[in-house]
């Protein structure tokens, strides 16, 4: 393990944001941290950076105290825009780029294999404020990376994007992924999550909830997910009493439902057929990230289970 999180914590005068939170990731791969607007995501990203220490506990990378490693092993793009907005963007990110200690020439190349990668040639003569949030978060990206860094700390990176920019962001996570930088990425948007990354971590109110490959979280519960349709019989209402199951969510054109083990869905279909209904879909898959979320704080004090606010728009974690 290359990066290793030891039991952190970290108070804000009475307010205790992060609470003996440990994890590991692993060197060369994109791992998710994740969980609701103000779990303590961004406090955990920048006591690895080092711009806060925490109170307790230890971060190091490759064995070194991350407070002892020089800062242009990291990138850092935050969720808040970080960049001069009256600077023309090629001035700007070589400029970035050489504060972190990257020759101007090799910046440079960078520079163009990414504007280029990122469909914002155009861009490289304007200021920032002429771009578009999207084209923004593109450019916060790139002076992120100029400097060749092992290491990515990606704060929210795909908030308020469109689902074009969005895509084009995630092919730069995988670019950087497969030049085997370590990528890690707050989300609040778990199918992002579940999407690119090979390991997670789940934290909720400061506290560690889960963590392991998706895999291993999504098979977490113990349960299995159907998902299944029938023409002729968009109700289904007798799904509600079928022994062994419980209806997860109803959809506008399936029912998902949640099962102890795939024999159960199999006596499922068979039903089905007995009924002479014409099924139309019928897959068994694990919960998604989003389901595993919801089960573990559902088993939660209700002082803990998260709210409405919690759920809704992006705000600083």
């Amino acid at each position: 393990m290359a990066l290793e999180i030891g039991g952190i914590s970290k108070n804000f005068g009475d307010f205790l944001a992060v609470d003996d939170v440990t994890f590991s990731v692993g060197d060369g791969g994109i791992f998710g941290f994740l969980g609701t607007n103000g779990a303590g995501k961004t406090t955990t990203m920048r006591m690895i950076l080092d711009i806060i220490r925490p109170d307790r506990g230890e971060i190091t990378w490759n064995g070194t105290p991350t407070r002892d490693l020089p800062r242009r092993a990291f990138g850092y793009l935050p969720e808040e825009r970080g960049l001069y907005p009256k600077m023309v963007v090629e001035d700007q990110l070589a400029f970035i780029a050489q504060l972190y200690g990257a020759e101007r020439g090799e910046s440079r190349a960078e520079l163009d294999f990414w504007l280029a990668r990122l469909n914002i040639e155009e861009n490289r003569k304007k200021t920032v404020e002429q771009l578009s949030k999207g084209n923004q978060q593109k450019i916060q990206f790139l002076a992120a990376v100029l400097h060749d860094p092992e290491i990515l700390i990606m704060d929210e990176p795909f908030s308020g994007l469109d689902p074009v920019n969005a895509e084009q962001l995630k092919d730069a996570f995988r670019e950087m992924r497969d030049r085997g930088k370590t990528i890690i990425f707050s989300t609040h948007q778990l199918d992002d999550a579940q999407e690119l990354s090979s390991h997670v971590a789940i934290i909720h109110r400061g506290r560690m909830m889960i963590t392991g490959s998706v895999q291993e979280v999504r098979r977490s519960t113990g349960e299995h997910y159907v998902r299944f349709s029938a023409a002729g019989d968009p109700d289904l209402g007798w799904l509600d009493t079928f022994p062994g199951i419980h209806v997860f969510r109803r959809r506008a054109d399936f029912v998902e439902l949640g099962v102890p083990d795939p024999s159960v869905a199999q006596s499922l279909l068979r039903e089905a057929v007995r009924r002479d209904l014409s099924v139309t879909r019928f897959e068994i898959d694990y919960p998604s990230l989003n389901d595993v979320f919801l089960s573990q704080v559902q088993k939660m004090p209700e002082a803990m289970q998260p709210t409405e606010e919690e759920l809704a728009a992006p705000v600083p974690a």
